[in-house]
């Protein structure tokens, strides 16, 4: 799981807060003391694919790759863990115009800290609302199971008189 911490610690006044992603992904271990991966090591550690990876960059989701002398593309542990956090927004269904916001915000820097914030409680709001429908499609879909239980429980006994 992807965990955000504050760099300042207990914030003492006058202290900077800079978001880092202090874990790698679970189930994608990274090497120990490895920090440039290639774009074949990185489809294997995040299930993304080498043309969604080129995708990202060429839409501003990625900054900047660093390229090797030959040109290949060289990923950073920073990099992964951004991958990591992209994941999570399309996991909210965030839209990628939204996402490609987000990350033209944190390239700005601080001063975008309360767009960033808007942007994210707006898409907060929104899983809130589909986590409560699926909530109420969950209750529907048990309803619908205890009746087919116990239609199929009376009709048992039924067969068996």
């Amino acid at each position: 799981m992807t965990v955000m911490q504050t760099t300042a610690g207990t914030l003492r006044p006058n202290a900077t807060r800079t978001d880092i992603c202090s874990a790698p992904p679970p189930g994608h271990p990274r090497p120990d003391g490895q920090d440039r991966y290639t774009i074949s090591e990185v489809v294997a550690l995040t299930g993304l694919t080498a043309h969604t990876l080129r995708w990202y960059e060429r839409i501003g989701l990625m900054s900047h790759i660093d390229r090797s002398h030959t040109g290949q593309r060289r990923y950073s542990n920073r990099d992964l863990d951004w991958l990591d956090f992209v994941g999570k927004l399309r996991m909210t269904g965030m839209p990628v115009a939204d996402m490609v916001r987000y990350a033209e915000l944190v390239r700005v820097g601080e001063s975008t800290y309360l767009d960033r914030r808007e942007l994210l409680e707006s898409t907060r709001r929104d899983v809130l609302t589909r986590i409560a429908e699926l909530q109420d499609t969950l209750a529907v879909l048990d309803r619908k199971i205890s009746f087919y239980g116990d239609a199929g429980r009376a009709r048992e006994e039924e067969r068996t008189r």
